[in-house]
């Protein structure tokens, strides 16, 4: 063995540096979650074509993040090592992404750019759950998650409230001209893009990675294991090879993340209709709550950041699938309480629980995940465990649109209630896990 693969303990900065990068991408998929059902509603689209709508951004997820994960576990590169070539470029493409997503003049460009800019930010994501594995012994890696999990929490928190910010403090209009998008959100896209490239460029100047531990050997082996077939083969096989807890945890994956889908597609709409009185997404009071839904998602994007540092601390008290099973269900009884609310201010008394949920599902699936799979193959199989995140979003994207016509009479609020139910379950479902490792510190 390479003694310089031996993985020592990390500091707390080290720890930091490692895991910044989150923080952009996460600035990233925040603007994308709160405000990508504004964009297309602003542009024309109907409630019930949104799911649809954001198909791109589960079938991206669904066909980089396993990929990245192949080609990541499959690199070596003396300057640069593994995973952080793909943190790089990722970064660039989706940079542009967000500074062309606010542009969009119709809707067909606005759903073009969502694919573009989902699929940059899960060619950055992706390795960054590999890199917690690659560089941190199993007494670290849910410290190493909850360190992630604080960057996503903080990122997300001023993401969520740019809009806001804009046009309350710094008096940007937050009115549609011409059918356009609001220029709240345009310079908010506009800030996205840099913070995302530069806060993912200082983890890959500031962290460094291991090599393989026989470099000889695995340059053998990635030689045997070039093709795309090879490739395709490997990263879709592993859905029949996958560990018995991987398989556990994607039945629990599935029902959490229709409920969050949920959220992200109709919070909008169902905050407008239920306490803003509109469904004109022309409307003064349609962009108030959009901006209103912004400050929603800050309040349990901020939880999350604070509860990522307190759950390990319940999970060594407890066990961590019984700390995920309480989280999920509190999460998801919070989203199912938005449906009796009508007052905004009280609308941010869920999104606690809503937080702590979101901090969990970013931290405890994968901390019991990372000490079931083989080292050398951790990137492989962490873009397939993304498989239980995707699959869920198509079926929802599929479904819920005809769901809430259909059966809700097209009240998205009913949905979101559906949704938090769907949560519920998982947290329920999360007994069936085997978590064979003791919990980290």
């Amino acid at each position: 063995m390479n003694p310089s693969t031996i993985k020592a303990r990390l500091s707390f900065w080290q720890l930091w540096n490692m895991s910044f990068g989150f923080f952009g991408i996460q600035f990233g998929f925040a603007l994308q979650n709160a405000n990508t059902s504004r964009i297309f509603s602003t542009l024309g689209a109907n409630p019930d074509e949104l799911p649809l709508l954001w198909l791109a951004a589960p079938v991206t997820g669904l066909l980089v993040q396993p990929i990245i994960g192949y080609l990541s576990d499959n690199t070596w590169h003396p300057k640069w090592g593994r995973r952080r070539p793909f943190f790089f470029i990722g970064a660039l493409l989706a940079s542009i992404a967000l500074f062309l997503m606010p542009n969009s003049s119709a809707l067909w460009m606005a759903v073009a750019v969502l694919w573009m800019m989902d699929a940059a930010i899960n060619v950055s994501m992706e390795p960054f759950r590999a890199f917690v594995g690659d560089k941190l012994n199993a007494s670290q890696q849910t410290a190493g998650f909850a360190m992630q999990t604080f960057f996503i929490g903080c990122g997300a928190v001023i993401a969520s409230l740019l809009p806001t910010l804009f046009g309350d403090v710094l008096g940007v209009s937050n009115v549609p001209v011409n059918g356009g998008i609001p220029d709240t959100v345009r310079y908010s896209f506009y800030a996205g893009g840099a913070v995302f490239f530069f806060a993912v460029l200082w983890t890959v100047l500031t962290a460094d990675e291991l090599p393989p531990e026989n470099l000889e050997q695995f340059r053998a082996e990635r030689q045997r294991s070039k093709g795309m077939g090879h490739a395709l083969s490997e990263i879709f096989g592993g859905l029949l090879r996958m560990p018995k807890t991987m398989a556990q945890l994607a039945v629990v994956q599935f029902f959490t993340w229709i409920g969050l889908f949920a959220m992200w597609i109709y919070s909008t709409s169902a905050v407008a209709d239920n306490v803003f009185g509109t469904t004109d997404a022309q409307s003064a009071a349609f962009q108030d709550a959009g901006n209103w839904v912004g400050t929603m998602f800050a309040v349990y994007n901020g939880v999350s950041a604070l509860a990522a540092f307190i759950l390990p601390v319940f999970a060594r008290a407890t066990s961590r699938k019984v700390v995920h099973m309480s989280c999920l269900v509190i999460g998801g009884l919070s989203l199912v309480s938005i449906f009796f609310i009508q007052d905004k201010q009280l609308l941010l008394a869920p999104m606690v629980g809503v937080g702590v949920a979101w901090a969990s599902i970013l931290t405890m699936p994968y901390a019991i995940l990372a000490g079931a799979l083989p080292a050398r193959r951790m990137g492989y199989y962490m873009g397939v465990f993304n498989f239980f995140v995707v699959i869920p979003q198509i079926v929802s994207g599929l479904l819920l649109g005809y769901v809430t016509t259909h059966f809700f009479g097209g009240h998205t609020i009913s949905t979101l209630a559906l949704g938090g139910a769907s949560m519920a379950l998982a947290g329920l479902l999360t007994m069936i896990v085997k978590d064979t490792a003791a919990p980290a510190a």
